[in-house]
């Protein structure tokens, strides 16, 4: 009650001496105009800073891990539980996924898995359609994280799933896609390529869809455009040639008439989506999902840059050093653009400029794309030892007398 009363006092103090100087400059027109006085304003408004601390962490795992660190990319999942309200769906890469409550942290249901999960997964309505390092390719209940149905791949799934015309479309670590019904898990149809090369980036595409046809790179450094009722061939595209890495891990970006993808030391590609044929090229490779935000493209390189590019021509923008690891794939948020370092922090920049805001260290790094929740001024991500965060980022607003506060 007396933290209230005293909020309420400075609160009205503050409006009380606004009025006042608001007054004193339009009773004096000889001491300031109209726009000196926004000028004043717009100054006094630009030392407001951007603050952000962490509101709760837990341990992801079931267990502390004591073996060997896994990679945790797993982009949380907002979910409104029909009982228990607003949560958030984590997995990990030791020993499968957890559903926690969204304001605290508190954990709802958890669903143990051998190896754990490594790529995200997607939601509609209340199924969680995500493969697994055991060889299987699960839907569970978001509810209660109980298996519906799960298929096996025989191998590890790394890569995020597709739905699309009532079909769940995944790329396995086998180079090979599949097609299964989306509500009973029955194989539709598969898409296999061979690769030759012995070295490969742990990592995988998810697909991209427009106008019936779906769009994913694979590790010989091929993009394939295919029907998505049928997994027909439309046309591939051999893009990137590199002796030592030609995967292309990246999420397909599409644009209208134009997609992009990125190979892992390569390039990031503009193409044409109806044909594949090259618009554009950038200098830099990248590993995570290139984003569009008005007549800007921005994605993580694998040259220690995370770059703005205009989408029209590829010409560099600005450039961001990495100085820890690689960059996640971003978000907007609140008029920054914000990702992770696989061995760093957790970064805000300013989107035209990009200069940096704010950071956030979590410790030993993460390399899940965050999730944002403007709604509630947070951002969600696992770190590099499986904890998962709940951040609060804010805008801090300006105020005339500080001391106050």
């Amino acid at each position: 009650m007396r933290a209230q009363i005293l909020k309420s006092i400075r609160e009205s103090i503050r409006k009380s001496i606004f009025r006042s100087i608001s007054a004193l400059f339009a009773a004096s027109p000889c001491l300031v105009g109209c726009s000196q006085l926004d000028q004043w304003l717009t100054d006094h408004a630009a030392h407001r800073t951007f603050r952000v601390r962490a509101d709760w962490v837990v341990q992801g795992t079931q267990f502390v891990n004591m073996g060997f660190r896994k990679i945790n990319r797993f982009t949380p999942i907002f979910y409104t539980h029909p009982e228990k309200g607003d949560l958030i769906i984590q997995a990990n890469a030791i020993d499968g996924v957890a559903a926690y409550e969204k304001s605290s942290g508190r954990e709802i249901w958890r669903k143990s898995i051998v190896n754990g999960v490594e790529s995200s997964a997607k939601l509609v309505g209340d199924r969680l359609f995500v493969g697994a390092n055991d060889g299987y390719f699960y839907c569970l209940s978001a509810k209660d994280g109980e298996v519906i149905w799960s298929f096996a791949s025989h191998i590890e799934n790394l890569a995020e799933p597709l739905i699309v015309e009532g079909l769940v479309i995944f790329l396995s670590g086998a180079n090979t896609v599949y097609a299964l019904d989306e509500g009973t898990g029955k194989q539709v149809w598969l898409y296999a390529r061979q690769d030759a090369q012995s070295l490969s980036v742990r990592g995988g595409s998810r697909p991209a869809y427009h106008d019936g046809s779906i769009f994913l790179g694979f590790s010989d450094g091929a993009l394939v455009a295919l029907v998505a009722k049928t997994g027909t061939v439309k046309w591939e595209k051999q893009l990137n040639r590199n002796k030592r890495f030609r995967d292309l891990d990246s999420n397909p970006l599409i644009d209208g008439e134009f997609l992009y993808v990125a190979g892992f030391d390569d390039r990031l590609y503009a193409l044409r989506t109806l044909t594949g044929d090259l618009v554009w090229k950038s200098e830099r490779g990248g590993y995570g999902s290139p984003m569009i935000a008005k007549d800007r493209i921005f994605y993580a390189t694998t040259s220690e840059t995370f770059d703005c590019l205009d989408r029209t021509n590829g010409q560099l923008i600005w450039s961001f050093p990495i100085k820890e690891g690689i960059a996640t794939s971003s978000q907007i948020y609140k008029g920054l653009i914000v990702f992770g370092e696989s061995q760093g922090q957790l970064q805000f920049l300013d989107l035209e400029t990009g200069k940096k805001v704010a950071s956030f260290d979590p410790g030993r790094g993460l390399l899940s794309p965050p999730a944002v929740d403007e709604k509630s001024g947070h951002v969600f991500f696992i770190s590099g030892e499986a904890n998962v965060y709940s951040v609060s980022a804010v805008w801090d607003h300006f105020t005339l007398i500080p001391y106050l506060h």
